[in-house]
């Protein structure tokens, strides 16, 4: 699609939404579809100790709101029922059978977290039903050959260099849950035989009230790196502790609590001045890409469908993009709305641009591939934004 043939609507291109059905044979149906609707299931912590990730929800939300008030998916409205599970893994397979069995979705998207996904794995593959554009970057969402109705989204995790700390001895605070574990092993596996280097490996779990005892320990094992695999009140709480305690290691934070306003704000600015993490996606605070055409479109959805919605929350990015990507399947998917063709679709994108990803970043899939983005750039916070630096990284899945 070229730049300048593209009229946007709120960012999202006229074309994506009145396109010409790609299909235009007899019109086939599924569970969820209609000639008049598609019903898409969703779990996200709204609250619980995880609800900063609540923001990723509303943001899905308020993107339907959009995508049905310009005449919805080729000319048909999507109902999108997006439930709390608290960050409960028991409580996200409840919800989803009652999307799957009661209401019946064509398909879930987005539904937040590596240990929520995990619960309903091998349930959404055993009912056939697509398990789309997963809310976690753990690097067992891309497996096909097992799992032919699960595909993840965001970049599996990046293997961060270490090669320009001298002596590294570094320190890694990880949630004792399946997203803290996938992260970890990748992370070991990343270091290879430098996996020596780790002096210092201490978890917390989701419940407990502080992580202020394991960085004091992590301080205490004199580690000159700080892996901070944590979601946002435990990536802010931690390096926030770090600056009390007067540690001044390199930091690491994961791309999932990288937001400037639910985690480095609340950590204080002084106290992670320095920190770096990979990104793909367009970070609002940047202002040097105030004047770029994805931006401008963000910010005009912002204001009329999510106006409440601070653009310092990354969340409200994560939501707009991943919900770009569904819209444009679902629209490929013409007049044969079948869970099979949804599948079909979504592993079909060449090199498929998606506004606020990154310049140089596109989403690709394919039968064998179920890693739609697959690169990232670091970026270091500086004053009160990230800076990027570097060039585009694969981070493909091993």
């Amino acid at each position: 699609m070229k730049s300048n043939r593209r009229a946007f609507l709120g960012g999202v291109s006229a074309a994506m939404l009145s396109a010409p059905h790609v299909a235009r044979s007899q019109k086939k149906y599924d569970d969820g579809a209609s000639d008049s609707e598609i019903k898409i299931g969703h779990t996200c912590p709204y609250s619980g100790p995880a609800s900063a990730y609540g923001v990723n929800g509303k943001a899905i939300v308020a993107f339907w709101d959009m995508i049905n008030d310009k005449g919805g998916i080729n000319g048909r409205k999507v109902k999108f029922i997006s439930l709390d599970d608290g960050y409960s893994p028991p409580k996200t397979v409840e919800l989803i059978r009652q999307l799957v069995e009661q209401e019946r979705v064509l398909c879930t998207h987005n539904t937040l977290g590596t240990a929520c996904n995990t619960a309903i794995h091998k349930y959404m593959n055993q009912k056939k039903v697509p398990h789309l554009f997963l809310a976690t970057g753990a690097s067992k969402w891309g497996d096909p050959k097992h799992f032919p109705w699960t595909m993840g989204y965001q970049p599996d995790y990046a293997k961060h260099i270490l090669a320009n700390v001298k002596d590294a001895r570094i320190g890694v605070l990880m949630q004792n849950d399946d997203y803290g574990k996938d992260y970890w092993d990748g992370f070991k596996e990343g270091l290879g035989k430098e996996a020596n280097r780790v002096v210092k490996h201490v978890s917390y779990e989701i419940t407990e009230p502080t992580v202020d005892s394991q960085i004091i320990q992590l301080k205490a094992a004199d580690a000159n790196v700080f892996f901070n695999i944590a979601t946002p009140k435990f990536a802010a709480q931690a390096m926030r502790k770090v600056a009390d305690l007067g540690w001044k290691p390199v930091q690491y934070i994961n791309n999932v609590a990288a937001s400037v306003g639910t985690v480095m704000k609340p950590a204080g600015f002084d106290n992670v001045q320095g920190v770096l993490t990979a990104a793909y996606v367009m970070d609002p605070t940047d202002p040097s890409w105030a004047e770029h055409e994805d931006m401008k479109g963000f910010k005009a959805w912002m204001a009329k469908y999510h106006p409440t919605a601070h653009l310092a929350d990354l969340g409200n990015v994560s939501g707009y993009t991943v919900s770009t990507l569904m819209a444009e399947t679902l629209r490929r998917c013409g007049d044969e709305l079948t869970r099979a063709n949804v599948m079909k679709q979504a592993a079909s994108f060449q090199k498929f641009r998606v506004p606020m990803l990154l310049p140089g970043i596109t989403v690709s899939t394919s039968p064998t591939d179920y890693y739609p983005v697959q690169a990232v750039q670091l970026q270091r916070f500086k004053d009160q934004s990230w800076q990027l630096f570097g060039e585009v990284l694969s981070a493909e899945s091993a």
